[in-house]
């Protein structure tokens, strides 16, 4: 058997190539959009990938199980669980619970586990020849190493309300199924430390089943099904607004992407002629160089890990958009868009004194002229960090605006107070700073340092007098 498991940081996405190295068949599960990681594998290895398959419909990116199946010419297997509204309305495969797949001389059994989404299957790997005993568990969004899948983003990113307490009790039976498989049996999921797709998703790619069943809270709860359900739905991080738009997108027959884009380089002309129709210049440098000088009305959403997320949190999929970046990573930039369908690029520029305009500067501050803002009757501290970080502590006095829904919330903004934004370590707030001088803010100072700066460099003193205010 051949086993690759491919990892995207950016969205914490796990998805997996495995072979038969005798028939040189094989299956991918979960693909990413841009395939030609797959292909480039497969083809290395001397495999041909004949079946693509998914674990569910996806809300956090865009699957690429429809481009690979077509590149390939591979069979492309999807769950037939779920029910009336959660069929997918494009040819495939259907699979039920106990459906199996052959690739070769490996099977891999449907189980279907519901609770994240109503149709979410696992994967229920044997390799025939080594063993007739299962080895490896596909588990999508269902258990991840160290928790499990959330079954509130139904409701909360796709408005469909009243799915997540029946999605929590179908994941307090769908845990069960779990606990009654091997205990040596491999689990690999479809996330890792960072997913939006649960709340304490642990750093190690993979795990056992009976590890799972000893460390992961959700198997803590032996017949207390309303205990489970109130942890499972506390506490869970904003869901992206994209999601919702993932969620259909990975549903329908929509147009297929299969190779990677080419950016066209624009002159400065042609970004000031944009940005005057109104087209979004996003500046994908660092909040330092972003801050020194930056093209006024511009957004700093860095091109780092978090890049995509922050990207479909800010860009709607109707408007195009327009670039800061470096030409060696505008690939790069291209390939995170690629995973959440954000395809609309207008075109990048590599220099901002290239648009020919006065630029802007940041107004960054330290940690002791913070402190002599804080507790004044003119300044509002502002913490743009997520409800669950403030509630866990925050520094007294500050209210709370969570970043993502910072542009529908401008009216909690002072526009006659002196505002001072901060977050955890300053990339959200440096998010915060643009968007608020777009929209015309003229009195804010960034905290950049944020909560990590506050508490490693105040004294001991300040540090309890904060903790004791915010817990």
């Amino acid at each position: 058997m051949f086993f690759q498991h491919i990892y995207d940081k950016t969205l914490a996405q796990a998805s997996y190539l495995v072979g038969c190295q005798k028939t040189g068949e094989a299956i991918v599960i979960d693909p990413k959009r841009d395939v030609d990681t797959y292909v480039d594998i497969a083809k290395q290895n001397g495999l041909r990938i004949t079946h693509v398959t998914e674990t569910h419909i996806h809300a956090d990116f865009l699957s690429g199980a429809r481009e690979l199946a077509a590149i390939m010419g591979a069979t492309l297997y999807l769950s037939d669980e779920g029910g009336e509204g959660w069929e997918y309305e494009f040819d495939h495969v259907g699979l039920k619970n106990g459906s199996v797949i052959s690739v070769g001389n490996l099977t891999l059994k449907v189980i279907h586990t519901p609770g994240h989404t109503p149709e979410s299957i696992s994967f229920l790997l044997t390799d025939k020849p080594a063993s007739l005993q299962p080895v490896m568990l596909f588990t999508g969004d269902f258990v991840f190493v160290g928790d499990i899948g959330r079954p509130d983003l139904l409701e909360k990113a796709a408005g469909m309300l009243g799915t997540q307490d029946a999605g929590a009790l179908q994941m307090y039976h769908s845990i069960q199924k779990f606990s009654a498989l091997p205990d040596f049996l491999q689990v690999w999921p479809g996330h890792g430390a960072g997913s939006a797709c649960g709340k304490a998703l642990g750093a190690v790619p993979s795990s056992t089943v009976g590890y799972e069943k000893i460390r992961n809270w959700a198997f803590q709860y032996d017949d207390d099904q309303e205990g489970f359900v109130k942890y499972l739905l506390t506490d869970q991080p904003e869901p992206p607004t994209y999601f919702a738009m993932m969620k259909k997108l990975n549903k329908v027959n929509r147009p297929l992407l299969t190779e990677v884009p080419k950016q066209k380089k624009l002159t400065g002309e042609e970004v000031k002629e944009a940005m005057a129709k109104g087209i979004k210049l996003i500046d994908t440098r660092n909040k330092v160089n972003f801050a020194a000088g930056f093209v006024p009305d511009s957004l700093n959403i860095q091109g780092n890990n978090a890049f995509a997320t922050w990207m479909g949190w800010f860009v709607n999929y109707e408007e195009s958009f327009m670039l800061v970046a470096d030409d060696a990573q505008i690939e790069d930039l291209t390939r995170k868009l690629m995973r959440i369908g954000l395809d609309n690029v207008y075109g990048y520029i590599s220099d901002v004194t290239s648009a020919g305009v006065e630029l802007a500067k940041s107004d960054v501050i330290e940690i002791e002229e913070f402190k002599t803002y804080l507790n004044r009757e003119d300044v509002q501290v502002v913490d743009l960090r997520g409800v669950a970080e403030y509630n866990a502590g925050h520094i007294e006095g500050a209210v709370n605006v969570f970043i993502g829904t910072l542009p529908t919330n401008l009216g909690k903004i002072s526009r006659d107070k002196q505002v001072v934004i901060h977050c955890q370590g300053g990339d959200r707030a440096a998010i915060g700073y643009s968007i608020l001088a777009k929209n015309g803010f003229k009195n804010v100072k960034n905290y950049s340092g944020g909560i990590n700066d506050w508490v490693n460099k105040s004294n001991p003193l300040e540090t309890a007098m904060a903790e004791v205010a915010v817990y």
